[in-house]
């Protein structure tokens, strides 16, 4: 009778231990939060610790997709938050800078999926206000924005392991950014604003004549990066064979802000990459990028001296 007790009392606990383990896992994102306000002054700063909590605990226990990621494969994201101006008790204006790293196969190195600096975020928060993301009904400019580049970083991160396969996650990326359009004190959502808008970015993605950078997207991480554990030439080797295709995506959209997402997460990996390639390689690459990024020709000085 006391064995059975125990088994009754302990099996439910195990049950439990194991949901709440499987609950964790199955998260996308593993987020770190920071706001600083120290541009503002004569306020209580006790809100701003308040709400980095709430959104470190928001991104990092909403469930994003349908697939089971485990602790090993979920993305490193921080998600930083300037607090430029407080107009009132509860309306800031800020910038948010994002980074997000996808771990590399059998590798302990993360490489870089996205690194971009919004200047232009206006929402509302009073401390107590839940924190939560309804699909289809936006409630703040603080959901839709968080909510944007989560989807917008999974995208990224599924287009990395299987050629488009981030298509629904951009879809729900470019759905909040037109709901988000019908509001019109919600600043960085407006058509044709800015290439580098919010809505620029993400009509950016979801252009078909643009499959070709989520292509390279596939095949430098898949077919390069995870192999290069395995085989290192074989992986720097096709890494460079697909960087040309940033041509052709030029070629169909000049000024596209899908370059300047490229240069800003990718080019000082790139350059490592050409150290252990050979003259021509080098030669042919630094010919390639210098033309395609004429401003970072400093940065990309260094394929040569490698």
């Amino acid at each position: 009778m006391k064995k059975n007790l125990s088994t009754a009392i302990v099996l439910p606990l195990l049950i439990g231990i194991f949901l709440s383990v499987q609950t964790v896992k199955s998260q996308e994102m593993n987020v770190k939060v920071s706001i600083n306000a120290d541009k503002i002054s004569g306020t209580n700063k006790q809100v701003f610790k308040t709400l980095e909590n709430l959104l470190t605990e928001f991104l990092n226990t909403q469930k994003w997709s349908g697939t089971t990621f485990s602790t090993q494969e979920r993305i490193d994201c921080t998600f930083n938050i300037i607090i430029n101006q407080q107009s009132d008790e509860s309306n800031f204006n800020a910038e948010l800078q994002i980074t997000a790293q996808r771990p590399v196969y059998n590798a302990t190195y993360t490489s870089n999926l996205f690194n971009y600096r919004d200047p232009q975020w206006d929402f509302s928060y009073i401390e107590g206000m839940p924190v939560e993301y309804q699909e289809n009904r936006l409630e703040s400019n603080l959901i839709a924005v968080l909510s944007f580049y989560s989807y917008l970083i999974l995208g990224l991160d599924f287009d990395s392991f299987a050629p488009l396969g981030g298509s629904a996650y951009f879809r729900a990326a470019q759905q909040i950014a037109t709901e988000a359009q019908s509001n019109v004190t919600w600043t960085g959502w407006a058509p044709f604003e800015k290439s580098n808008s919010r809505h620029g970015i993400i009509s950016a993605f979801t252009d078909e004549g643009l499959n070709a950078y989520r292509t390279l997207w596939y095949t430098y991480h898949r077919k390069g990066l995870d192999e290069m554990v395995a085989n290192a030439d074989r992986g720097r080797t096709t890494i460079l064979q697909a960087l040309p295709a940033l041509k052709e995506v030029r070629e169909a959209r000049p000024g596209t802000i899908l370059l300047q997402l490229f240069s800003d997460c990718k080019l000082d990996e790139v350059v490592n990459i050409y150290s252990k390639a050979s003259s021509q390689e080098k030669n042919a690459g630094y010919e390639l990028l210098t033309n395609l990024f004429p401003t970072r020709s400093n940065q990309l000085e260094a394929i040569k001296r490698n």
